[in-house]
């Protein structure tokens, strides 16, 4: 076959008509470009349709053993170069021993160390990817140097070097799947070499024909056992708690040298919907893959993630013996179940008053529950194991249930679930024990009760009657952001800026105890009385948040519950009179002091994952709405930001300064507030 390889074309940055540079232990597939000054070193592989193409900018390096799959784009810019492993300049560097897959785009200036791994259809421009990285599907990396032997997780956005710095490290399954690629890869090379030579087919048809009719169809062993085979009790509650949640059931399947690679195969496709039916082609597909690994899956088809990855099936075990079965309640629990006894003899058994608040408030809304438990290895990846579904409405059933699967479970994570059955969803997630917690004590999800009355006096000589005191809901909704792992914020605001959406923010509260989130939450309404104060539900992953509720109001004798995400004032005209409140600037202590305010706005902006930008308007301006932007800042440090703050304060003293808080993700302005008058 012809290979494609052609000079670089004639331009004004180069007259030089290089041609690429194969090594001869290489293989270029025919229907692959390779254009210009392209170095390919020893025992490269490269896929059909690929283009590799150094017309723009050059030269390009590819190291040994490094294998180019079908569809990648290798280009690079006429600027911009990278020093290479051997101290020349590049427009594109790809080390030894790497994997650039399906449909990837490495566009120069571009460095690729050794033994990485770029991911499908991931870009790298304008980057440095150090040694042992492994880059996995759809990902960006722009801008940035990654540290040597960092994982970058799949649809990852790498675009500033903080985000970079933080990238986890490579796991030793994660460097095995990786070097799994490259032997594979390897084998496909010395195989097309070999199929394009004549004396090296010739030895292996001979050994086909000789060997012919020898094979039994696959499957045909465990055809007779499938109509015997039996699912254990644990694996038929997980597809039943799975299905009833909504969620869809799938299957995959490796052999032991996948399985050690962690590359497996998808199974057949799992579309029913009744438990019975998903178990029998559950059954089936096990049958199938005796002697194979094969683990169910959990999917979410509304978020489009797995919820669940459980191997259920292994070489030389039983069929489907999936996991220890140690879910039989006790008997003396099942007992206490019978006899009708009170609803506190659960609360005596073990379980925590808090824990019967929940269930019982759960119950009450027409919610089942369910619960889940994990080892201290299944905890860190969130493989939870399903406990016996609780099917029972009553309360004193259910807490037996909970009870028995907290006593089956001792030394390990127990965590509640909440589901609404009608929505095949979850609405509350909350860990009720932990190793170490006493057998058949419950983790106590508050260490205090105090909040559900309150602390804050319920009217003032002023006329005001606040919803301060703390009621029953609100230290549920404080309760159940924090068990979700959110931290919590709180904002306030007078008459003028609650109609104008100008919030400011409260001292920030770094706790994660409930007891000291629910003081500092108390402090915060104590302080301002009069005003409207909102509870903030914050995403530290993702820096966004997740619920916004106001929980006091000018005038109300009513204190608000706090249910409901991202919940929306009711429209009140409040009776009070405000009082006039200063900007900002009308309240700083002296010449380049920042008010405290403007200090916790910008904070709790920054914690958001939000930018700031200032904007400048003298007084015609201000009338019109014309808005000046002051100089940009793009760092993220509390310090830089607030200094540059100062700095256009000081430099528009006379103007109307504001503020804004800008989404950088949704690219939108999230805050709009005045912090400098005339």
């Amino acid at each position: 076959m012809v290979v494609r390889r052609r000079a670089a074309p004639p331009t004004p940055w180069s007259k030089d008509l290089t041609e690429p540079q194969v090594d001869d232990t290489a293989y270029v597939h025919s229907f692959s470009n390779i254009i210009g000054d392209v170095r390919v070193g020893k025992n490269v592989l490269v896929a059909p349709g690929t283009s590799i193409r150094a017309d723009e900018g050059f030269p390009f390096h590819i190291g040994d053993s490094t294998n180019i799959q079908d569809g990648v784009v290798i280009h690079g810019l006429e600027q911009g170069r990278v020093i290479g492993d051997d101290g020349s300049n590049y427009s594109v560097w790809i080390g030894r021993n790497t994997c650039i897959t399906h449909m990837a785009l490495i566009h120069g200036p571009a460095f690729v160390g050794d033994d990485c791994f770029v991911g499908f259809r991931s870009t790298v421009f304008n980057a440095r990817v150090g040694n042992g990285c492994i880059i996995m599907m759809h990902a960006l990396i722009q801008d940035v140097e990654i540290p040597p032997g960092r994982y970058v997780p799949s649809g990852a956005t790498v675009v500033n070097q903080q985000q970079a710095d933080r990238l986890p490290s490579v796991q030793d399954a994660d460097r095995a799947f990786a070097n799994h690629v490259v032997e594979i890869n390897e084998a496909l090379r010395a195989g097309y070499r070999c199929a394009e030579d004549p004396t090296c087919l010739l030895p292996i048809r001979n050994e086909l024909e000789s060997d012919g009719g020898s094979r039994l169809a696959a499957g045909e062993r465990y055809e007779s056992e499938l109509g015997t085979m039996q699912l254990n009790s644990e694996l038929s509650t997980q597809v039943q708690s799975l299905l009833g949640q909504g969620y869809k059931v799938g299957l995959e399947h490796a052999d032991k040298r996948r399985y050690r690679t962690g590359s497996w195969l998808v199974g057949p496709t799992i579309t029913a919907t009744r438990p019975q039916t998903a178990l029998t082609e559950i059954a089936a597909c096990l049958a199938d893959y005796a002697d194979e690994y094969v683990r169910l899956i959990g999917i979410d088809p509304q978020a489009k993630r797995r919820v669940l990855e459980t191997v259920i099936q292994r070489p030389g075990a039983q069929p489907v013996q999936a996991h220890r079965a140690t879910h039989a309640a006790p008997q003396s629990s099942a007992a206490a179940s019978r006899n009708g006894s009170h609803r506190s003899s659960a609360v005596t058994s073990g379980l925590s008053s808090e824990v019967v608040s929940e269930v019982r408030s759960l119950l009450a809304q027409g919610y089942k529950i369910g619960c889940e438990h994990a080892d201290a290895r299944r905890y860190r990846t969130k493989s939870w194991l399903v406990c016996p579904i609780i099917d029972s409405r009553h309360e004193t059933q259910v807490l037996t249930d909970l009870q028995a699967c907290l006593d089956a479970h001792v030394g390990e994570y127990v965590r509640l679930i909440g589901i609404d059955s009608q929505a095949k969803r979850r609405v509350v997630e909350m860990v009720v024990q932990r190793p170490g917690d006493e057998p058949g004590q419950s983790q106590p999800m508050t260490a205090s009760a105090s909040h559900d009355v309150g602390a804050a006096k319920s009217s003032h000589s002023n006329g005001f009657q606040s919803s301060a005191s703390l009621n029953a809901d609100l230290a549920q909704q404080v309760r159940s952001l924090l068990a979700q792992g959110y931290k919590i914020g709180t904002e306030h605001a007078d008459a003028r800026r609650y109609r104008t959406k100008s919030w400011l923010v409260c001292p920030t509260i770094d706790s994660r105890s409930e007891t000291a989130v629910m003081a500092e939450l108390q402090k915060c309404l104590d302080e301002h009385r009069g005003e409207y104060v909102r509870l903030i539900g914050i995403d530290p992953q993702a820096k966004r948040r997740v619920l916004e509720t106001v929980i006091q109001r000018p005038e109300s004798s009513t204190p608000t519950n706090g249910n409901g995400m991202y919940s929306t004032p009711a429209s009140a005209t409040p009776t009070a009179t405000p009082t006039a409140t200063a900007t900002y600037a009308t309240s700083r202590t002296g010449e380049g002091d920042l008010d405290v305010e403007v200090v916790q706005q910008v904070r709790s902006l920054l914690a958001q994952g939000y930018q700031i930008g200032t904007e400048h308007a003298s007084p015609r301006r201000y009338r019109t709405k014309s808005w000046l932007v002051c100089e940009t800042t793009e760092s993220t440090r509390e310090a830089d930001v607030l200094a540059h703050l100062e700095a256009c304060l000081q430099e528009h003293q006379g103007e109307y300064v504001r503020l804004i808080g800008v989404d950088p993700q949704a690219k939108r302005r999230v805050l709009e507030t005045v912090i400098q008058r005339p």
